[in-house]
């Protein structure tokens, strides 16, 4: 008796000992799964045993029991194992079906596999208690039950939780890092044996964990076969949400089309969050997200990277292939290729991949799992991985001179370059743009500016070349960003000349610079430049304009200085013009305090702040960050992030180029009622800009220090303010104008 009840201690039943769900499936009888815990233990003492007290029988059912919670935590741990090929051969065909006919289970999970190996060494400290329980029945002369009560009885806590946990395990699936998670939770519990069974259980799932760590953050691989890592691939989230796979190659081609690393950077993956463990924070999974894409970067460089010294030997001819090459016809030149392996070992030292990875054991060979141990390493790693990806972009790469070279064509800080592009650019300009050529029309003022004002020493300027996106002669993917052309519904000339505010600069970006320099952030350079140029052209017009009815008056008065009559026509055109040289002189005073604005309290003084930051920082997200403030700064103290005061600032420089136009043709006398209205808009928009610019919404803003600088310029006396009051008008031109009707 005391054998067939060891024996079924370890799941064997027999005569004696029945197993109910077997005895009741052959009869035809299924019990529900969803029956209680305690109805579902179906290790039973036979009915027809008419020897055995009832308390006693009470005692051996409880016992038995645990041999049942053994063959499930077996069962689960064989097949979790994939050991199936030795599973017993008590599994009836019912349960083979069942498991055949349900994918989900049958679904392999390298977290229940180490789960179920921490299962197994549980059951073999219970099968050695039975052996125990064995040697010493046979070595009593009078063995009794209670020996094997007193032997198993701290099993009576331990077992039966495992098996509620392998039975939640299986009826929901979980997997990977929600496995995780559960055992974090059931860790928590005030039975120190259980917990100690949880706690280890758990150390088997984080070996799993630390092993996936290890590839993802020492060699930049993913080792996720069955999706169960919360580093996962793009491609993987595209097709959960329904995402064609041509979609997803679609996005990854319009971000490169040779160069793996830079579409793995910033496409390739991305944090899984049903796979995150509650106890590990978003920003530590960040930190290990990027530590991995920096170490794959590191590891597998692009064939045509380019060291600053081959950058320093390569001389940029000023002849034609400058020229074609800011045109867009000729590529940069590349040194020939350098040995993949022999870069990347320079570029991640094997001394600091080892340091990644004795972290990763410490962790790993650790007993418990402790947070701020495992935050602190994985920020140690990405403190590493962020140092060695900064020295590849930063010196390697010459990150700064490439920021150099942003700021003198983007931000327009090569002023003779764009002042004589716009010059000989201008007469081009006052004609409508043809869609067909209007991009290959501006290529020759272009080349005559780059001839005139860049020198040879300049090797970034062939990188940059002209476009006119709005007419969709070189479209790009992120040139949807630009802004339109503007149009204007009573159909007249200024649509057409409106098109020219859509040129735009492209600036060609090497690996790894494309890490640094996206497509989003190049967009934002070339809405700045837009801006910038059309305030430069807007500003140049003005002035152009004042000398050409200069020269114009004073060739006048030298022709007519000798005639009495012609003198005094003249001196009468003079003074009937002067109302609306005023009006020049206050649209001038404006776009050259906004001018200046821009340039030197925005641009030059947020250049400086990032040159600051590049010079005390050694870690690449820092310097990411803090390109994106400088970036944000510059639009936004330029106000190009306010919708209001952008489309006044656009409908003033319309209004001043539309004046420049009408005041030179002054010898027709139908423009008078035109200076007219654009003056009286003038003078509106211009009030209502100083307005906005001084309303409590701005100043507690960030814009506030530089925008007090450009309204005190602006309002140096006090006039923009009486005038916003009403208290005095702008010098309006209509009782003078019609003067000119007069012979």
């Amino acid at each position: 008796m005391l054998h067939e009840i060891l024996l079924a201690l370890v799941g064997y039943t027999g005569d004696l000992i029945i197993d109910q769900r077997e005895h009741s499936k052959s009869l035809g009888i299924c019990l529900s799964p969803d029956a209680p815990i305690s109805e579902q233990r179906s290790f039973k003492l036979a009915s027809d045993i008419s020897f055995i007290d009832p308390t006693e029988r009470d005692l051996i059912e409880k016992l038995i029991t645990l041999g049942f919670y053994y063959r499930e935590l077996d069962r689960f741990a064989t097949k979790s194992r994939n050991l199936s090929w030795i599973r017993s051969a008590d599994v009836s065909p019912l349960d083979r079906a069942s498991e055949l006919s349900n994918p989900k289970a049958g679904k392999p999970s390298v977290y229940r596999k180490a789960i179920a190996n921490g299962l197994v060494e549980i059951l073999s400290v219970y099968r050695s208690a039975v052996l125990q329980i064995e040697q010493k029945l046979l070595s009593e002369t009078m063995p009794i039950l209670a020996t094997v009560t007193q032997g198993l009885n701290k099993f009576f806590v331990i077992l039966p939780p495992l098996y509620e946990l392998i039975l939640e395990i299986e009826r929901d699936d979980i997997r990977g890092g929600q496995l995780l998670n559960l055992l974090h939770k059931r860790c928590h519990c005030g039975v120190p044996e259980l917990q100690a069974c949880i706690q280890r259980l758990l150390w088997h799932g984080h070996q799993v964990l630390y092993n996936q760590l290890s590839s993802w953050m020492v060699y930049g691989i993913l080792q996720d076969q069955h999706g169960e890592f919360f580093i996962r691939r793009q491609e993987d989230r595209d097709m959960e949400y329904g995402s064609s796979i041509s979609d997803t190659s679609e996005k990854l081609a319009r971000l490169s089309t040779d160069d793996t690393s830079l579409t793995d950077w910033h496409l390739g993956f991305h944090i899984f969050l049903d796979m995150l463990p509650e106890y590990i924070h978003m920003r530590v999974a960040e930190s290990i997200l990027f530590a991995g894409k920096a170490i794959r970067v590191l590891r597998n460089p692009s064939p045509s990277i380019q060291f600053q010294d081959a950058l320093y030997n390569q001389q940029t001819k000023k002849g034609s292939q400058k020229l074609h090459g800011s045109a867009g016809g000729v590529p940069f030149q590349k040194e020939p290729f350098l040995d993949v392996k022999m870069i990347g070992e320079e570029l991640l030292p094997q001394s600091e991949a080892d340091k990644i990875e004795i972290m990763l054991l410490d962790l790993k060979e650790s007993s418990e799992f402790h947070k701020r141990s495992f935050e602190c390493s994985v920020d140690s790693i990405r403190a590493i991985a962020a140092s060695h990806l900064w020295q590849l972009v930063v010196v390697r790469s010459d990150l700064n001179g490439h920021l150099k070279a942003l700021k003198d064509y983007f931000l327009l800080a090569k002023g003779d370059f764009f002042q004589c592009f716009l010059e000989e650019s201008r007469q081009l300009m006052r004609l409508p743009p043809r869609q067909s050529t209007a991009e290959a029309d501006l290529m020759v003022p272009f080349q005559l500016a780059a001839i005139k004002t860049i020198g040879e020493e300049d090797k970034y300027f062939s990188r940059v070349s002209l476009q006119m996106p709005s007419f969709g002669i070189t479209v790009k993917s992120s040139q949807r960003d630009l802004p339109k052309t503007k149009t204007f519904t009573d159909g007249s000339s200024e649509t057409s000349l409106g098109g020219w505010d859509g040129i735009a600069l492209e600036y060609s970006v090497d690996w790894p610079l494309q890490l640094f320099f996206t497509q989003e952030v190049l967009s934002k350079y070339r809405r700045i430049f837009q801006y910038l140029l059309r305030l430069k052209r807007t500003q140049m017009e003005l002035e152009k304009s004042w000398a050409s009815v200069m020269h114009q008056d004073h060739t006048d008065f030298a022709k007519h200085r000798n005639e009495q009559m012609n003198r005094s026509i003249s001196q009468l055109r003079r003074q009937h013009f002067r109302p609306m040289w005023r009006v020049r002189e206050h649209m001038a005073f404006l776009i050259r305090n906004l001018q200046f604005y821009i340039q030197v309290d925005v641009i030059e003084s947020q250049w400086n702040v990032l040159q600051s930051h590049i010079q005390d920082s050694h870690d690449f997200t820092e310097l990411v960050g803090f390109h994106q403030e400088y970036l944000s700064a510059l639009i936004s103290q330029s106000f190009l992030d306010i919708g209001s005061v952008s489309r006044i600032l656009d409908s003033i420089m319309t209004l001043c180029l539309q004046f420049c136009w009408n005041i030179e043709n002054q010898e027709s006398s139908q423009n008078t009622s035109e200076l007219e209205r654009i003056t009286e808009e003038f003078n509106k928009k211009s009030n209502s800009l100083y307005t906005i610019l001084r309303s409590s919404r701005l100043a507690g803003s960030q814009r506030a220090p530089f925008l007090r600088r450009f309204l005190l310029r602006m309002n140096f006396n006090s006039f923009f303010e009486a005038t916003a009051r009403g208290v005095l008008n702008v010098v309006r031109p209509r009782p003078s104008l019609p003067v000119l009707n007069q012979p």
